[in-house]
């Protein structure tokens, strides 16, 4: 237990948040991978996002590579057990519509949950992070009335624990791979 705190990540949630502070970020922290290692498990050639802004960008991290997706596709979210092959690979995202933070390692998927109702997790050991998860103010039973008021930045600090990758924000300001996902969602 211990490490990163929902303020860790409160630089990166701003940057995804719109004018009403409603986030929309899909992002995956993948252990002792390199940018252009992880672009390649998902399928991403490193070049240049699409004309409609679709995309990865991979960002050499401490520890790994942290992916963050331009657009609204989840394919870093739904390609995490690939991402975790000899590895581990934990992916968090958030729209208007829908949220999730998952947790794979070697393919197998560890646990996932809906950042708003982690008592309903599931997969092959949804206990693993239950210690992190309760220090970081994860509403653990379901039964509280309101909302954790920054869900989305104690699910990045969790990602981070999980696989011990950290962003910074200078490496974030840093240059990264980036590739189009067109070809894998095209969108209609």
């Amino acid at each position: 237990m211990g490490g990163a705190t929902a303020a860790t990540y409160e630089w990166l949630c701003e940057k995804f948040s719109d004018d009403t502070d409603e986030t929309w970020l899909c992002a995956a922290f993948v252990r002792d991978l390199s940018p252009r290692e992880a672009l390649r498990r998902i399928h991403v050639t490193p070049g240049s996002l699409s004309e409609s802004g679709q995309g990865v960008a991979a960002y050499a991290a401490s520890g790994g590579t942290v992916l963050i997706e331009y657009g609204w596709a989840r394919t870093i979210y739904d390609k995490a057990h690939l991402l975790s092959v000899g590895t581990a690979a934990a992916s968090v995202f958030m729209t208007i519509n829908n949220d999730g933070f998952t947790y794979c390692v070697d393919r197998r998927q560890i646990t996932t949950f809906s950042l708003y109702a982690y008592s309903l997790r599931k997969g092959s050991d949804p206990d693993r992070l239950h210690a992190d998860v309760e220090d970081l103010g994860v509403d653990i039973d379901g039964d509280q009335i309101d909302f954790s008021d920054d869900p989305v930045c104690s699910a990045l600090a969790l990602a981070e624990r999980a696989t011990g990758v950290h962003l910074s924000s200078a490496r974030f300001a840093g240059p990264a791979l980036i590739g189009s996902t067109d070809h894998i969602y095209p969108y209609r």
